[in-house]
């Protein structure tokens, strides 16, 4: 275990991370839905407003994440999933014990049939992977969350749809599809080299840079699997680590 000054200071800035990636998350977002009105001029914009929705929105799964595992708030339990639910249900109305449960049972039984992350039955396919992801994750009560609010934009608060299609709407969808691939498919598909233990996670060969812009680091994921109790702001130490021990074996 961690001694006090280390979890406080992982503490601190975790919180702190969070805090400031909700903030920004947060505000981009009522931006755009309130006071970007997409026309002939401001085009160009879109993309970008799009893509930092959509990497945002994968930030704030990847802080949820770490809510999971408690490297949010070492030794802070309560305040963990208080973090972890809010961050859940604003980024999609997902359940917080639902996928805290669905994500260490993954942990537990990583690359088998008894992983709920996991396709046993199309290893190497992404798609019906990512129909099954969708359909374990993206129930009633996410539909219901994502209709309501987008049915409020339109109907109550006089959003336009271009807006709430391509600002809000798309950006989710992708930002699905960005942290299947790097944190799920990328590191547990079946190739023909084996895994290297059993944890049967593989890790992104990125830079710095390109593993924060792609997934958060979340791609560092065998990292992940050796050291859950590592934040997400931690893996590139951790996987600078990996890479000398696997060097020096």
């Amino acid at each position: 275990m961690a001694q006090p000054h280390i979890r406080k200071h992982q503490s601190v800035i975790g919180l702190s991370l969070a805090a400031l990636m909700f903030s920004v998350w947060l505000s981009v977002h009522f931006w755009a839905m309130f006071a970007f009105r997409i026309d002939g001029s401001n085009w160009p914009l879109v993309p970008v407003i799009f893509a930092l929705q959509c990497w945002l929105s994968v930030g704030m799964f990847i802080v949820a994440h770490d809510a999971m595992h408690g490297s949010l708030a070492p030794g802070k339990p309560k305040l963990n999933g208080v973090v972890g639910a809010i961050v859940l249900s604003l980024y999609a109305g997902f359940g917080w014990r639902k996928m805290r449960d669905a994500h260490l049972a993954h942990h537990r039984s990583v690359g088998t049939a008894d992983d709920p992350d996991f396709n046993a039955n199309n290893p190497h396919d992404f798609l019906p992977w990512y129909g099954q992801f969708l359909k374990r994750y993206f129930g009633w009560q996410s539909m219901l969350f994502v209709w309501t609010v987008v049915l409020a934009y339109f109907f109550l608060l006089d959003v336009p749809p271009e807006n709430i299609a391509l600002l809000y709407g798309f950006p989710a969808i992708a930002s699905s599809l960005q942290l299947f691939y790097f944190g799920t498919y990328r590191p547990h598909r079946h190739e023909d080299a084996a895994f290297a233990d059993h944890h049967r996670s593989r890790t992104n060969d990125y830079g710095t840079l390109a593993s924060l812009f792609s997934c958060f680091h979340f791609g560092y994921h065998h990292e992940h699997h050796l050291a859950p109790y590592v934040p997400w702001w931690g893996l590139p130490q951790q996987h600078k680590v990996y890479l000398h021990d696997r060097i020096s074996a």
